[in-house]
């Protein structure tokens, strides 16, 4: 199976992750077959993928519960943030559970397969493929939660994908323990479906800040005339071009970068959502959009109307993917006409797969053709044009997406939805930051898991296909795989799918 890359650039907003791989061996097996494989595992890695993301422990747990501390105390002295325990035999199922029990951070197991039909004898067979057996009846026992790879047992080039594949699930992981997330005033009124009950995001161990419209306010007054806007200013021309309203946009550039700087407190990683109408054109005569792109595409997720859920599945795309994210309305459809003449035949789709996302400029400039600045079209409906400008407008690249959202229920329930597609290469003749989506079976997934689960308008989009890697990253952070919701193929019923429609 071809593995996309899922870190493509630096952020200092998500976690590095560094693996710590222990072996372990039952002590009836013979422990060199566990230190040879782990050694030939940590040389197929570093030659996949290089060094930087794996510690070799140099300690074997055979049985002892001292093996045990010893070898945790070593991955923590190397600095590892998520564990790898990695059956080379058997295992000892007692002192490699109480591993993972006491290592505090993300965890994996996966096991040795049979070298050869040659290897079969007393010295050579490990029986790991036994020991993954034991070792998932013993976690359960010790309520203690690990990631578990498709089919847990390979070669050594087989766990080298394995311990990659876990990458992604665990800069989620941390990156959620260690997130603050800040808005600023309430959902705009009559946007009820931003509403996001906060339990959920201290069960998931983030932070939440709520600060009001006026105390960002005040702080961007207080920025007036900072000496650091010219250098913001000439940043934000090299990116869209010379625009009268660049100023306040640095000003206002400044005072969220301030402000999570002062207030992010003992977190590591910080994003943002904004109370973004109507009083902000009244007070701040301009809108945010712009600026909110510009961090989204500096690793600092933004979400518009104070979509706080909106906010959390913007971060968990960004660890998953170290790019930059967006969140669209699921806004319109696709006229017929349109799908008729730049669609059909050209794209294996049906007319119902295709929808239009959308929103008013929150989108990173490198996803968007033709992107520049603009004023906010709708808002301009009750509002004087220039109190609206400083969007960002333009067509929304062509490619693989992954559109998805993580939410919480009314009755604080955590449910999510994970599907592939692509945004097609077809203008589509309107304003914002807009493309026209094509998803599978769209049409039954709107109507049976969007709407049939009671989603809110707004979906976030990963650009590239990172399916997996959600679904695998969201079942690790506790959400119930019967949550976690799909676009079910033709053929394959939703629950409450009227089978003759």
């Amino acid at each position: 199976m071809l593995r996309q890359e899922v870190i493509k650039m630096s952020f200092s907003n998500i976690p590095t992750i560094k693996v710590g791989i222990v072996a372990v061996s039952r002590d009836c097996f013979p422990a060199p077959l566990a230190v040879n494989r782990r050694k030939a595992l940590v040389e197929a890695y570093t030659k996949k993928y290089g060094a930087a993301d794996i510690y070799e422990c140099p300690i074997t747990i055979v049985e002892s519960e001292i093996d045990m501390v010893n070898a945790l105390e070593d991955i923590k002295k190397a600095d590892c943030n998520a564990l790898c325990v990695y059956l080379g035999n058997f295992g000892p199922e007692i002192a490699e559970t109480l591993l993972a029990k006491h290592f505090d951070g993300p965890k994996m197991f996966c096991a040795a397969a049979e070298e050869s039909q040659g290897t079969l004898g007393v010295q050579g067979r490990g029986d790991a493929y036994c020991g993954m057996l034991n070792a998932s009846y013993n976690l359960a026992l010790r309520n203690t939660k690990a990631y578990i790879p498709e089919y847990p047992v390979g070669d050594a080039g087989d766990c080298a994908d394995m311990i990659h594949d876990f990458l992604p699930v665990a800069r989620v992981a941390v990156g959620l323990s260690n997130l603050k997330i800040i808005s600023f005033g309430p959902r705009p009124q009559n946007f009820l479906a931003c509403n996001a009950p906060i339990k959920q995001l201290y069960n998931l161990g983030v932070e939440i800040e709520e600060e009001s419209e006026l105390d960002l306010f005040e702080a961007y007054q207080k920025h007036e005339g900072d000496s650091r806007i010219a250098a913001v200013v000439e940043d934000m021309k090299k990116e869209l071009g010379d625009n009268k309203m660049l100023p306040k946009l640095a000003q206002y550039e400044l005072t969220l970068t301030d402000w999570m700087e002062e207030h992010k407190g003992y977190r590591k990683y910080v994003a943002l959502t904004t109370k973004c109408w109507p009083a902000f054109q009244d007070m701040f005569r301009f809108v945010p959009c712009y600026v909110n792109s510009r961090l989204t595409g500096r690793g600092i997720p933004v979400s518009c109307e104070v979509d706080i859920y909106g906010t959390l599945s913007e971060y968990i795309g960004l660890c998953i993917t170290g790019e930059p994210v967006t969140l669209l309305d699921i806004n319109n459809s696709v006229p017929k006409d349109m799908y008729e003449q730049h669609i059909k035949g050209k794209f294996d789709y049906k007319h119902t797969d295709t929808f239009m996302g959308f929103h008013c400029g929150n989108t990173c400039s490198s996803k968007i053709h033709g992107a520049h600045l603009d004023y906010q079209k709708i808002m301009a409906n009750t509002h004087p044009a220039e109190w609206c400008e400083g969007t960002i407008e333009g067509d929304i690249n062509p490619g693989d997406i992954t559109f998805y959202r993580l939410q919480s229920t009314a009755d604080c329930q955590l449910r999510a939805y994970d599907a592939e597609g692509e945004v097609l290469p077809v203008a589509t003749q309107s304003f914002g930051g807009i493309g026209v989506f094509a998803i599978k079976e769209m049409g039954r997934f709107y109507r049976y898991e969007l709407i049939g689960k009671n989603y809110p308008h707004h979906g976030a989009v990963m650009f590239g296909h990172y399916g997996k890697a959600l679904y695998d990253a969201l079942k690790y952070i506790g959400v119930d795989p019967a949550n976690i919701g799909y676009n079910h193929p033709a053929g394959d019923r939703y629950v409450d799918e009227n089978p003759f429609a």
